[in-house]
Parts: structure tokens; C-alpha cells; sequence
């Protein structure tokens, strides 16, 4: 790996670990477009499961005390299960449309939060059934796209919980789906030599992004930190629709 090429895993590392450290998911989203110029997309992709995975468990003893299991088990336990079912589903659908409508979605919602003046009174509508619903169709997405955040981010908008609530649902449910996507791609032989070096090159921006990230995380209030998760989106739907041209 040349210089320019740990430059750049370097970077993306930073700021994918950054994101990651402050919002509890993000990683991909974050770093994937600058790795690719570095790496081949298979490496790049186990590089972003295994980064996020570091971060996410760097930061989850910041979160550890507000973890309510009763609540976040709902998202987990289908998210799992839908997990296969998304990787079934790669080759069975038109993958620019589903880019394309994703990203629609993505945007259109996140811009209408950011156009909001007060923030959402929330809702219980549906109950546990309905959490459980919304960590299934993740778990869809996170097979088939990576995309396992993007439900449960609009859903603990809908809901109107606090940053922790968020914070802890987004954190564990994606270190979950993460987990097994981690073990999925050392069961398929995907962690290879060439990961193993991505890897040791961009840990350290990985860790010093997290450390960062949760450092400002902390001193986000609730409003502050609905904002860019929701900056984050628009831009994850932004860049959906933009590469499927």
C-alpha cells in the first residue's frame, strides 16, 4: 500500500470513525466513498463493517448505563432475522430503483425535519410490535445495503425519544446487525491479507475519530444532536440518488 493509499484509508478512517463516535452508526456512509479511491470494494467493505464495529464498541461503555433492554431487544431480535433475508433479496430486486427510492425517502424526511421549527411531540404508536417492525425491515435493508440505520433513525424521530434513547437504540441494534454481517463475511472467506492491512493502517484514525465523535456527543443537547443525525441522512439519501445515475 502506497503512501497516497494510507493517506487517503487514513482519512476516511477519521472522519468515518468521527461520525460513528458521535451518532452511533455512520461509518459507511462516512468513509466507503473515499476508501474505494484506495482499496478494491470488497476490502472496503469488510474495512467499514470491522471499523464500525471497533468504534461502536469503543463508545459503548459511554451509553452502557442507559441501555434498556426491554427496549432496544424489540429492534435487535428481528433485525437478525431479517438480516439473510436482505442478502437474499440483492438479487431479486432492480438495485438502482431501490437506490433511488431510498434515497428519496432519505431526503425528503430529513429535510422536513430540518425545516421543522419545534421539535415532534412523538409517539407510541403500535407499541413493541411496531419497534419490531422497524428493526426487521433494518435488518432488510442492513442485508441489503448496509443501510440497517436508516429505519431506526427515522423511527426514534417519530417516537420523539431523548439523545440517550436514541443514542442507545441506534448503537446497540447496529453493533448487532454489524456483528453478524462481520462474522457473514469471515464465514465467506472475505478477510483477507489485504483487510488485515486496511485494518492495522486505519485504526488509529478509527480510534481517535471515535474518541473525538464522543467527545462532542457529550456535550450535544437533544435538539443539537437531532440535527445532524438528520444532516447525516440528507446526505446518505443525497449520495444514494447520486451514484445510481
Amino acid at each position: 500500500m502506497g503512501l497516497d493509499q494510507i493517506a487517503v484509508v487514513l482519512l476516511g478512517a477519521l472522519a468515518g470513525g468521527f461520525v460513528n463516535g458521535l451518532t452511533g452508526f455512520g461509518t459507511a456512509i462516512t468513509a466507503m466513498g473515499l476508501w474505494l479511491y484506495a482499496v478494491p470494494p470488497p476490502v472496503a467493505a469488510s474495512l467499514a463493517i470491522i471499523s464500525s464495529v471497533i468504534s461502536q464498541v469503543q463508545t459503548l461503555p459511554m451509553i452502557w448505563r442507559v441501555i434498556k433492554w426491554p427496549r432496544v431487544l424489540p429492534f435487535i431480535v428481528p433485525g437478525l432475522i431479517g438480516v439473510p433475508l436482505g442478502t437474499w433479496l440483492l438479487s431479486q430486486i432492480d438495485a438502482r430503483t431501490f437506490k433511488i427510492g431510498v434515497g428519496l425517502f432519505l431526503v425528503s424526511y430529513s429535510a422536513y425535519v430540518l425545516a421543522r421549527r419545534s421539535p415532534w411531540a412523538g409517539s407510541a404508536i403500535g407499541g413493541k410490535a411496531a419497534d419490531g417492525a422497524i428493526g426487521f425491515g433494518g435488518g432488510i435493508l442492513g442485508g441489503l445495503a448496509g443501510l440497517s440505520g436508516v429505519l431506526p433513525v427515522v423511527w426514534t424521530d417519530v417516537r420523539g425519544w431523548t439523545k440517550e434513547e436514541r443514542r442507545m437504540v441506534l448503537q446497540t441494534f447496529n453493533l448487532s446487525i454489524l456483528a453478524v454481517a462481520l462474522l457473514s463475511h469471515a464465514a465467506s472467506g472475505l478477510i483477507t491479507a489485504q483487510v488485515g492491512w486496511a485494518v492495522a493502517t486505519a485504526l488509529p484514525g478509527t480510534i481517535a475519530g471515535s474518541w473525538l465523535g464522543s467527545f462532542v456527543y457529550r456535550r450535544l443537547a437533544d435538539r443539537g444532536f437531532q440535527r445532524i443525525v438528520m444532516a447525516l441522512l440528507f446526505a446518505s439519501g443525497a449520495m444514494l440518488i447520486a451514484t445510481s445515475w
